[in-house]
């Protein structure tokens, strides 16, 4: 009976293992199909950037400047379904990382430096080049930090998407540029405090703790509405309200979070003044 049981379990065994091969097969498939998928957006990503690049060298600002805008989406959606899907790897990092440098460094500062920068000369290519290597430090120091415990909250310094945000929403706002070096001098700050910002160490907020699946009152929605009916009633306002909006948001949190500071400082000393009376007073 025994060897009979025996046979009748390495039988099954030789039927199984074909199965279990094919199996192992199909989901090795299946692996490398959702890891191309972030890839793919990662791809789109660095298609807007060339893209922005070509028609800002044509000329062509009102069409240049929504693909970094485009890029932005992209690069959200990027992030968000590699950790929904569990596909992300140091492949994926690196690689966006690249794309990154492109759609975020090179294609912003190109497309400032056609519209607005041209007329400094040689001030306009080195300001162009401050913002291409602000936004490759920027990338290569959230590398680093994404390993380490910092606070998921905040980035350390100006995210590159918001910061290519700046000019790619200025260049759409008003796509006609300038002509003499005296016009072009205001363009210099557009492209030279967000660069300085990017490898900076203020805090912005990363809206990463958002959670879409939690319930939200009406209102919320109703808000969303709003917004969506203002971007597409006055794109160019908005773009430049959000842009801007996002780069004075860590001077704004910061100068808020002083005078709390301040003010709970204060509230203490008044707290041990008045103890301290009392003290007296008892004695």
């Amino acid at each position: 009976m025994d060897e009979n049981n025996g046979e009748l379990r390495r039988s099954r065994i030789r039927m199984l293992t074909p199965l279990r091969r094919r199996t192992d097969v199909a989901q090795r498939r299946f692996r490398r199909g959702v890891y191309l998928l972030p890839s793919v957006f990662t791809l789109g990503n660095m298609f807007c950037g060339y893209a922005c690049i070509v028609y800002a060298m044509r000329g062509e600002f009102v069409t240049a400047a929504p693909f970094i805008g485009l890029a932005i989406v992209i690069d959200m959606l990027d992030g968000r379904i590699a950790r929904m899907t569990g596909t992300t790897s140091a492949f994926g990092i690196e690689f966006d990382s690249l794309a990154d440098v492109i759609s975020f460094g090179v294609a912003p500062a190109i497309l400032a430096f056609t519209w607005g920068l041209q007329p400094l000369g040689r001030l306009g290519w080195a300001a162009g080049f401050i913002f291409v290597a602000a936004a490759a430090v920027r990338l290569a120091r959230f590398n680093i930090q994404t390993g380490t415990h910092h606070d998921k909250r905040y980035f350390v310094g100006m995210p590159s998407p918001a910061a290519a945000g700046v000019p790619a929403a200025t260049v759409y706002a008003y796509p006609w540029g300038f002509q003499t070096s005296a016009e072009a001098l205001p363009v210099l700050a557009m492209v030279i405090v967000p660069a300085l910002l990017m490898v900076s160490t203020f805090r912005f907020r990363s809206f990463k703790n958002i959670d879409f699946r939690a319930r939200r009152s009406y209102a919320v929605l109703v808000l969303v509405a709003v917004g969506l009916a203002l971007l597409a009633a006055h794109p160019e306002a908005v773009l430049v309200v959000l842009a801007y909006g996002y780069l004075a948001s860590a001077f704004v949190e910061m100068g808020w979070h002083r005078l709390r500071r301040r003010h709970g400082h204060e509230d203490q000393q008044n707290d041990s003044a008045t103890k301290a009376t009392k003290d007296t007073r008892a004695l």
